[in-house]
């Protein structure tokens, strides 16, 4: 293997704290072969499909990537804006914020890269970007509020294995899950008591999680019991008795089991059962997305009203909200615990002391 060197590496460089954010990722364009691309990188992670690799190729190539594409560019046209992607555009206005947010906080150097697991921009760039900029502690936060082998394990999968390629790898640390952070189950409640602000609250309120294969659960994944955790702290919060509210998984695909119930299947349940009013929230999204913008808000609104209910409602994921962008920058504070640049204790003479002893030494740099 061919390591990568630090060509320009000077002595005096000042050292810092990487902070590499990262969501899951999203197409180029709307178009069927930015799509196809997309997918076939997605699709071909062993963290998302666990099939025999060459059964899965073959179906991957034969036949999910000569059909699905055409299908999901519509649904990726349906929510495009002037900016692009919403993920993108939302994850990027996050990263911004929050970057803000941390160096207004901490006291010592720190850098904030965004990285998408699947397209652009990647993780392998992200982190060539921290690397430039002198990081010495890496610090990674998938945006991922619920554990899953499927998300955040795949997150860390592919650090490693860009890290695996550095000839200097540095101190790192990651944030596997946050779903019952006290900050984030009250930056959730106070969305849906502002959402709810002036108006009937409804009938039903549904937490829709994205759903992973059943197995995977009984494998020891705990995605659905954080999930679960998070709704049920989340309506704690709120005072909600339990019979105004359940929770659900969406975007199921293929023919084996997911984690029920299924989002799809309890919407129009309710509606065939009289229930007048629902809204949903997808608290495992941290940005809005086509899953959410597409799927939740119109699919299954159409659901919903087609089998009798009469008003239905999204609330929107927390995106790049203050509260949101607070969250993140305490998650980041105390997982940094420790380190100068959150200390406070690096001492700023120190690079050029250290030049100074290089060079007598016999290093020119």
């Amino acid at each position: 293997m061919k390591f990568q060197n630090l060509t320009d590496f000077r002595h005096d460089a000042p050292e810092g704290l990487g902070v590499l954010l990262v969501n899951l990722g999203t197409p180029d364009a709307p178009t069927t072969g930015a799509v196809r691309r997309y997918l076939a990188e997605f699709l071909a992670d062993p963290r998302v499909v666990e099939v025999p690799r060459l059964l899965w190729w073959l179906i991957l190539h034969g036949v999910i990537l000569r059909v699905r594409p055409a299908r999901s560019a519509r649904a990726y046209q349906a929510v495009w804006t002037d900016k692009g992607s919403p993920l993108l555009d939302i994850s990027q206005r996050l990263a911004a914020a929050l970057g803000r947010r941390l160096s207004e906080t901490l006291p010592g150097p720190v850098h904030l890269a965004l990285g998408m697991r699947y397209g652009s921009p990647s993780i392998r760039d992200a982190l060539a970007r921290l690397r430039d900029s002198g990081c010495r502690r890496l610090l990674v936060l998938p945006l991922y509020p619920q554990y899953s082998a499927t998300t955040t394990a795949s997150t860390f999968d592919a650090v490693t294995r860009e890290l695996s390629t550095w000839r200097w790898v540095p101190e790192l640390r990651t944030i596997n899950q946050y779903h019952d952070n006290p900050g984030h189950i009250e930056a959730l409640a106070q969305s849906i008591r502002d959402h709810w602000a002036g108006q009937d609250r409804p009938d039903r309120l549904l937490f829709s999680f994205h759903g992973i294969p059943k197995d995977y659960f009984l494998g020891g994944d705990p995605y659905h019991c954080q999930c679960h955790k998070t709704a049920r702290l989340v309506t704690e919060a709120l005072d909600l008795p339990r019979e105004s509210w359940s929770l659900s998984f969406q975007s199921r695909v293929g023919g084996k089991e997911w984690l029920r119930p299924y989002t799809d299947e309890t919407l129009k349940a309710w509606g065939a059962q009289g229930i007048g009013s629902v809204q949903v929230i997808c608290p495992g999204f941290a940005a809005d997305c086509l899953e959410t913008l597409e799927e939740i808000a119109v699919e299954n609104r159409d659901y919903f009203l087609g089998a009798g209910g009469r008003a239905y409602d999204y609330i929107p994921a927390l995106n790049d909200s203050p509260a949101q962008v607070q969250v993140l920058c305490d998650l980041v504070r105390r997982h940094a615990a420790g380190w100068p640049e959150a200390e406070g204790v690096a001492d700023p003479a120190e690079a050029s002391r250290r030049l100074e002893r290089a060079r007598a030494a016999g290093a020119q740099a």
